[in-house]
């Protein structure tokens, strides 16, 4: 029997047993393999992908989904790979319309490539905004003036509620994990009250500073020094770049600009919450 085409094959639900499958897909394309962020995004949301004939995966994505079990209001789509072999064969145009397809009206979010964006620009999504990939090894003194300290259980409420009031929508599912998916998580406060929270989690050789949520740039910059002080890998994050000032301030300190991603949306003008709160995500492929 002929083998059918990759742009006609069946599309199914990922499971953690795929990850092996999904890291290999990954380092097919020049990707890290990133199997530990790739576990997280496979139990945090919903992976899609399609099976290779001849072993493996054609393509994979994942979606993570935001808001209460009865009302999404907002999904991110991340982590979208077509093998090579089976590029330019309409297999991620044919995946990406089916999860436009099965989110209904959910809006949604992704961080595109410059390679991605015209695929993601015929299928309706929008630019809405900018992030910038920065990563080096980070030098300089903690920030005076904004006390950080270790995230503990009990500060979980108080940042859940933080994380949606700057969000803009429910991530309870995925910021609850963070004490066992990250190295370090660690609050900002002023006078009892928790005023930022930011994580550290391991991806290959380097840390990645995400989410990073904050009242102030000031307070930004102490949680990512408090991170720093705390690790001896290289970190790595993603700042919208509206947030100049602490670009700049990153870039002094060791880290170098890396790429930059267009943030899109799909059926809202622009992203909820307070944009002038929220620095960096957890990954480009959470939203």
């Amino acid at each position: 029997m002929p083998t059918p085409s990759p742009a006609a094959l069946p599309i199914r639900r990922l499971t953690l047993r795929d990850l092996p499958a999904c890291a290999d897909l990954s380092e097919d394309r020049g990707w890290p393999r990133e199997e530990h962020k790739w576990g997280f995004l496979l139990t945090a949301g919903k992976g899609f992908g399609i099976d290779d004939p001849q072993g493996g995966l054609v393509a994979a994505c994942v979606i993570t989904e935001y808001g209460s079990w009865d009302r999404l209001e907002l999904a991110a789509v991340g982590m979208v790979l077509v093998a090579a072999r089976h590029a330019r064969q309409g297999v991620g145009r044919r995946l990406m319309r089916h999860v436009v397809s099965a989110m209904g009206t959910t809006p949604l979010t992704l961080h595109a490539t410059p390679y991605g964006r015209p695929l993601y620009e015929e299928l309706g999504f929008k630019v809405t905004g900018r992030a910038e990939m920065l990563t080096g090894r980070f030098t300089g003194e903690p920030e005076p003036g904004v006390a950080t300290r270790a995230a503990t259980a009990e500060d979980l409420p108080a940042i859940l509620r933080l994380d949606e009031e700057v969000f803009g929508a429910d991530r309870t599912p995925l910021i609850t994990r963070l004490p066992a998916f990250a190295d370090q998580l660690r609050v900002a406060e002023e006078d009892g009250r928790i005023i930022g929270y930011t994580a550290a989690w391991p991806n290959m050789d380097t840390h990645v500073v995400g989410p990073l949520i904050a009242r102030d740039t000031g307070t930004a910059k102490a949680l990512i020094a408090s991170l720093a002080a705390r690790t001896d890998r290289p970190l790595r994050t993603d700042i919208d770049v509206r947030h100049e000032e602490l670009l700049a301030w990153v870039k002094a300190r060791g880290l170098a600009s890396v790429a930059f991603n267009a943030v899109m949306t799909y059926g809202v003008p622009d992203l909820p919450g307070d944009w002038t709160r929220r620095f960096a995500p957890l990954t480009v492929a959470a939203g």
